[in-house]
């Protein structure tokens, strides 16, 4: 499917440095802090055991406009999302050029099938899917992460990893039948395409995202992984 304390001085504290011209002042004053004081918060002080907040991985996001044929940058991750996995899964097969890239969840059970024990199939499917998604983004390779569900923590932790390694971040979100959105996901789904059409999508840490229903979801042939051409080409 990521990818930023202030000064506290108040402008009425009384100043370490005497006024010139004030009677009995011959230099710099010593100012002696109390013990309470020296335990007062400070953004500079560690904080102990409290957890480290999280690395804001909002941006700008564009929304794309599809055509027959797409290019995203070498190296970009990008997350395809629909309310029917399978009709997710058959669009990345179909239009991603570089089908070494397609990588989710479902992918990998079905290559893992047969080879381990069926109630490890999946926790199997995803640690492999953590470790070669995060070999791929540290070599510049490009990602595209088929998610399994429209929560936004399943790709969260993709985002982030791509992010951190400052690769180019992209949601795809594939429209399908009513009768393949199950009760639970219709919230979900309409609240995620609140947010693409609002262009809110830069919270999750994604650049660009598009929007892929009826008659576009066929008319989009091609994706591929290119430079942008040159200006004298």
């Amino acid at each position: 499917m990521a990818a930023s304390g202030a000064n506290l001085n108040s402008p009425n504290s009384p100043s370490l440095y005497p006024e010139k011209g004030m009677s009995g002042d011959s230099g710099v004053r010593s100012v002696k802090i109390g013990a309470d004081e020296r335990t007062g918060w400070s953004s500079d002080r560690p904080r102990g055991d409290r957890p480290e907040r999280p690395v804001d991985i909002s941006t700008r996001s564009r929304t794309l406009k599809p055509t027959d044929r797409m290019r995203y940058s070498p190296g970009s991750l990008v997350v395809v999302v629909s309310a029917s996995a399978d009709d997710a899964n058959k669009f990345a097969a179909r239009v991603f050029e570089e089908q070494g890239a397609v990588l989710g969840v479902e992918k990998l059970k079905g290559m893992l099938a047969g080879r381990v024990a069926d109630d490890a199939l999946e926790p199997t499917a995803v640690q492999l899917l953590d470790k070669t998604v995060a070999s791929r983004l540290e070599k510049g390779e490009a990602v595209v992460l088929v998610a399994s569900t429209l929560d936004a923590s399943e790709r969260e932790p993709y985002v982030r990893a791509a992010h951190k390694l400052r690769r180019p971040r992209h949601l795809i979100l594939v429209e399908t039948a009513k009768d393949k959105v199950g009760e639970e996901d219709v919230p979900v789904l309409n609240e995620l395409r609140r947010q693409l059409d609002a262009g809110e999508l830069g919270a999750e840490g994604f650049q660009t995202v598009m929007r892929l229903g009826g008659s576009t979801v066929h008319e989009l042939k091609r994706i591929v992984f290119r430079p942008a051409p040159r200006d004298d080409e």
